[in-house]
């Protein structure tokens, strides 16, 4: 009798056991709903993905699951009062100034639990390595990587330089969630995406991690425009107009048209208060702005300097 209970129990978590035993699709979906209630680190989700992964441990979609357990956990935050109008890119959640007009703005700032990061950084790297040709799973890891280094960024810099080695060299031909393809031109957007985001992290770090990249860029993107004027832009906010204006108008002897050459130097000859230049320049964008907004823009100021004649 004792034989035949012990039996029957084993039977019962054997059926158990299969009862707990989801194909892939099924544990995708069981997460999307957990997740969907108590959010990618909440209550209940460590357990789903640990299961997850001793039955599918190549599951490409448990490994991303898992870097967002993972960066999620790895993230707290807390407000900080700064005398400054943005910080990493971001306006403050709560401006203020103190009783003599100085600014004390308050901003969230986020901090990050380093082994976690780790964890993150490897289950996406799994990913990658699963399907290297998928460049969203590349470009969620810089991000990540971005927003933990926060202002220095340079072990993003050194990613993104890595990624435009293999995109320029051996030419894969790369996945992006719902595209098709991602063919050379909407590859060096992203990485205008990225340029953009180093400069407006607002650092001396982000700045110069901005520069190199651009410049790493035209190694392989000769007199390209979109980093010919990164460059102008780096030294305009340097105040090195006579740089500055160089890099613009190589961009403006190509096209002349360039609206963000033109409006970078009408800046530029603002900042130099230079009328004559700004005329120059805006002259130039009445006759070949592209748009008639700018054209139109660039025309009322000139009928402006002309009235005040």
């Amino acid at each position: 009798m004792k034989r035949i209970l012990v039996l029957l129990l084993s039977l019962s978590a054997l059926c158990a056991a299969a009862q707990e035993t989801y194909t892939q699709e099924e544990f995708l979906r069981r997460y999307n709903n957990l997740t969907d209630r108590v959010g990618a680190a909440g209550v209940g989700v460590e357990t789903l993905l640990n299961k997850w992964e001793a039955a599918y441990p190549e599951d490409v979609q448990q490994m991303l699951a898992h870097f967002s357990f993972y960066f999620t956990r790895c993230q707290t935050s807390h407000l900080e009062q700064m005398a400054q109008d943005r910080y990493l890119g971001r306006e403050p959640i709560l401006p203020m100034t103190d009783s003599l007009g100085n600014k004390c703005n308050y901003f969230e700032v986020t901090d990050y639990d380093e082994e976690l990061y780790a964890l993150a950084n490897l289950a996406i790297d799994q990913a990658i390595a699963a399907k290297p040709n998928q460049l969203d799973y590349r470009l969620v890891k810089i991000d990540a990587m971005m927003a933990f280094e926060k202002g220095s960024p340079d072990m993003t810099l050194q990613q993104l330089k890595a990624l435009a080695d293999v995109h320029f060299k051996q030419h894969p031909a790369w996945e992006y969630g719902g595209m098709e393809s991602v063919d050379n031109e909407q590859f060096k957007a992203f990485m205008q995406d990225y340029c953009v985001a180093l400069f407006r992290l607002g650092t001396p770090g982000g700045s110069e991690a901005f520069k190199s990249f651009s410049e790493y860029l035209l190694t392989y993107c000769k007199d390209d425009p979109l980093y010919v004027n990164n460059l102008g832009s780096y030294y305009l906010t340097k105040k090195d107009f006579k740089k500055a204006q160089k890099y613009f108008d190589q961009v403006l002897k190509k096209d002349p048209g360039n609206s963000t050459a033109l409006k970078n130097c009408i800046l530029m000859a603002r900042s130099k208060k230079d009328l004559n230049l700004e005329k120059k320049y805006l002259a130039q964008m009445a006759r070949n702005g592209e748009t008639e907004t700018d054209r139109a823009s660039a025309q009322a100021r000139l009928d402006a300097f002309a009235i005040k004649k």
